[in-house]
């Protein structure tokens, strides 16, 4: 990638950011606390029900709103991690991986080595965004109830790896029928952070994928 296309990238980049980040504290701060009202509201009226075809209806609109509630909460997170600035990076993502279990019931075991270094917020937004994608992807195809994310703090490098012993895939299959899309698009923040992308993968053998971020210190 030329310099030019990496300036022109981290300025669309940084400006969908600003955008992402506005409609996420709108979710969050409006949106969410709306569902949580009503929840809390549906709650309270199925209390005073005695009929059981109501109270056993009420019930069923507090379970729908509570997992709507818990969907948005998610795609608030999703969108922007507000723990990343305040907390670092592994743990937004541990934060992330709570809600992430909670919605698509996959166990998500996350482990750290080494000691966490400072990340620019540009770096740490787009490890957080990748992993979010890898993750993501695990969700939609791996076929598994469990995989692993783990830190390894360097001196001067980070990378985490994210494996699940899922179906797995053909890597070339995948790239011939122009369904790599997510793949391309965790390459491209990668290289604006000055890191790397490494992907592992065979049909039956689940699936490793690698980020790898020189730190300078």
């Amino acid at each position: 990638m030329e310099l030019k296309d990496v300036k022109g990238s981290t300025y669309i980049i940084e400006s969908q950011e600003e955008e992402i980040k506005r409609i996420a504290l709108e979710l969050h701060e409006g949106i969410s606390q709306n569902l949580y009202s009503l929840y809390t509201g549906l709650e309270f009226l199925r209390t005073g029900v005695e009929q059981d075809h109501l109270k056993d209806y009420t019930k069923e609109m507090s379970d729908l709103v509570s997992r709507t509630l818990q969907e948005v909460r998610l795609l608030s997170v999703e969108l922007y991690p507000s723990t990343l600035k305040t907390l670092g990076l592994y743990a937004a993502l541990k934060s992330y991986i709570k809600l992430f279990t909670s919605t698509f019931g996959i166990i998500i075991n996350i482990s750290t080595v080494g000691n966490e270094m400072e990340l620019t917020e540009q770096k740490s937004m787009a490890i957080f965004r990748s992993c979010q994608e890898a993750l993501i992807n695990i969700a939609k195809y791996a076929d598994t109830s469990e995989a692993t994310v783990h830190f390894t703090w360097e001196e001067k490098r980070l990378k985490i790896d994210i494996s699940d012993h899922g179906v797995g895939f053909d890597l070339q299959e995948i790239i011939r029928l122009n369904k790599c899309k997510g793949i391309a698009a965790m390459k491209q923040r990668m290289s604006i952070a000055g890191g790397e992308l490494c992907l592992f993968s065979g049909e039956g053998e689940g699936t490793t994928v690698s980020f790898i971020l020189t730190i300078q210190k």
